[in-house]
């Protein structure tokens, strides 16, 4: 199959997440030169967290057999959930969190969202490429998704952590948020327990999509510059 139709195939998905979520930010849009940075910012916290989860993965290979099904539990919320939510988290922390454009709660969703449609668009590349189209067809509505999902729950707690105190409590929450959501639905594939795999999977990204969009609808309501409706 032709190599640049899998590439728009494999870039499709971000795409259309990150614009949606852009759009989703009614009241006071952010620049789109910052909105692209975040994106961008997808890509070192891909490359970091491919190499500390092969590290803790080679490190639980050596202390648990892979037939032991807390092997692929620990490898789904550590060695891949904690590892990948943690570099997204910590390149909003440096360069996005305390940054004078982040002036409303909603802010944190679009950022969070930006950086991990870029981490899952550069690893559905790489997906894509070597599976193919079928591949890119099931990632399109699970995969990417589910990272849109685990940033909106990250970049929720940012904005609270940001505009309503008990900034630790709320950036840890930013953190644990997502890791939860992803360590479910990571494992649900890591059993290859077929049965398991669609209904776990399906399950966990149905809860998250319903957790995201109560989050857009919260921080939405939360924003300073509606000045047509009434402030919470």
């Amino acid at each position: 199959m032709n190599g640049l139709f899998l590439l728009a195939l494999a870039v499709a998905p971000g795409l259309a997440l990150a614009v949606f979520i852009y759009w989703k930010d009614k009241f006071e849009r952010e620049p789109l030169r910052w909105v692209g940075l975040a994106f961008f910012l997808g890509l070192p916290a891909a490359v970091l967290a491919a190499l500390g989860s092969l590290g803790l993965t080679y490190i639980l290979n050596s202390i648990l057999h892979e037939d032991f099904w807390l092997y692929h539990v620990l490898d789904a919320f550590v060695a891949v959930a904690l590892v990948e939510e943690f570099f997204k988290w910590l390149v909003l922390r440096l360069f996005i969190f305390r940054r004078s454009f982040f002036d409303e709660p909603f802010d944190g969703i679009t950022y969070a969202v930006m950086v991990s449609l870029g981490f899952a668009t550069i690893e559905n590349v790489l997906y894509v490429y070597e599976g193919g189209l079928e591949t890119a067809l099931v990632r399109m509505f699970t995969a990417v998704p589910a990272h849109a999902v685990f940033g909106v729950m990250m970049g929720y707690y940012l904005g609270m952590a940001r505009f309503y105190g008990l900034r630790r409590q709320y950036l840890f929450l930013a953190l644990l948020a997502p890791v939860i959501l992803h360590g479910f639905y990571d494992t649900s594939l890591f059993l290859k327990n077929i049965p398991f795999m669609f209904l776990g999977a399906l399950a966990s990204l149905a809860v998250g999509i319903w957790l995201s969009f109560r989050a857009i609808r919260l921080h939405q309501k939360r924003s300073p510059f509606d000045f047509g409706t009434s402030q919470n």
